[in-house]
């Protein structure tokens, strides 16, 4: 769903919310640019029972079994390696990513994107379902899409801000399945 300024409950809390305002690095331009940041986390870190590992452990091993049987050793290792990634950043806590909006492209920690190389985005606003996002698009098909939390970003203003460099896609209405799937399944 894209954002729907008259349904937002707290409308005059996000019009004044304050941004931070910074010179263009052009020095013979004397334009204000607007600078959006915040921070999240590297990573979603879901509570997870003994009941999903169990049932994650299941039908991890059933699927190794049936790719060795199948002699399919690369399917295996994926499924391997994949169990090993899951174990891994379950030990770990996420770190905090700073996002920098700027007026020719994107930070997310110390990864940079150019609007040139990004073909659209969309947010999808939902506070009731705990969906606040923003999702670019790339021109190049090779990259993944970029999904990037918004917190307690205000929403109208990065949307108002990401429209003077890019286009949005407002044929999207609900998170990618890829998204959905992740947060049910715990991925």
């Amino acid at each position: 769903m894209s954002i729907n300024m008259s349904k937002h409950k707290n409308k005059k809390v996000i019009e004044n919310q304050k941004i931070e305002r910074k010179e263009a690095p052009n020095k013979n331009d004397n334009t204000e640019q607007i600078n959006l940041n915040w921070e999240i986390n590297e990573f979603v870190k879901h509570q997870r029972s003994k009941r999903w590992y169990i049932i994650a452990s299941i039908i991890t091993l059933g699927l190794i079994i049936w790719a060795i049987t199948d002699k399919n050793y690369l399917f295996a290792l994926i499924m391997i390696l994949f169990s090993a990634l899951i174990v891994f950043y379950d030990s770990e806590n996420p770190k905090r990513i700073k996002i920098e909006l700027k007026y020719n492209g994107l930070f997310v920690g110390q990864k940079f994107y150019k609007f040139e190389s990004i073909s659209k985005f969309y947010i999808i606003y939902k506070p009731e379902e705990n969906v606040k996002k923003i999702f670019f698009e790339f021109k190049n098909p090779i990259n993944h899409r970029l999904t990037v939390p918004l917190e307690n970003e205000n929403p109208i203003m990065v949307r108002n801000h990401l429209l003077q460099y890019l286009e949005e896609d407002l044929e999207k209405e609900n998170e990618p399945l890829s998204e959905g799937l992740s947060k049910i399944l715990k991925l």
